[in-house]
């Protein structure tokens, strides 16, 4: 017996770092994203679904093209089309970069998906911890 596909996408695995620090501090990475596969149009509506409203309506999200599976050039999530792109120059293969317009870019630190829990619990405490003051304008 097969089963339909949820109309809910799972939880998203997510852990987001505080707000920058004071003292001009920022962060270089916003959070960090677990998904269960490099699907991206299967994992992007769950992401989405988790963000923080202040994070606003994201519409396009950049990623490294050699490591996500990516199908057309966007995918719908909620009412709206979520346009995924590679840009023209390399990006590290373990981000992904959330554009929402009027209010700005989050990067997210990608876990593995084949990582055991230990290890993603290390990547994430991690990067949700490092604030840099070289980071990008908050």
């Amino acid at each position: 017996m097969t089963t339909a596909p949820s109309l809910h996408p799972p939880a998203a695995r997510l852990r987001l770092g505080a707000q920058p620090g004071q003292g001009g501090a920022v962060r270089r990475i916003d959070g960090a994203w677990w998904p269960r596969s490099y699907d991206l149009t299967a994992e992007l509506p769950g992401l989405i679904a988790a963000l923080p409203l202040r994070w606003g309506h994201v519409t396009s999200v950049l990623v490294n093209g050699a490591m996500w599976s990516l199908s057309g050039d966007g995918t719908p999530v909620g009412d709206w089309q979520v346009h995924m792109r590679r840009p023209g120059s390399p990006r590290a293969e373990d981000t992904v970069c959330l554009l929402t317009p009027g209010q700005g870019r989050w990067d997210l630190l990608v876990v593995p998906p084949a990582a055991t829990a230990e290890e993603a619990e290390r990547l994430m405490t991690t990067a949700t911890a490092d604030v840099s003051r070289s980071g990008r304008p908050a």
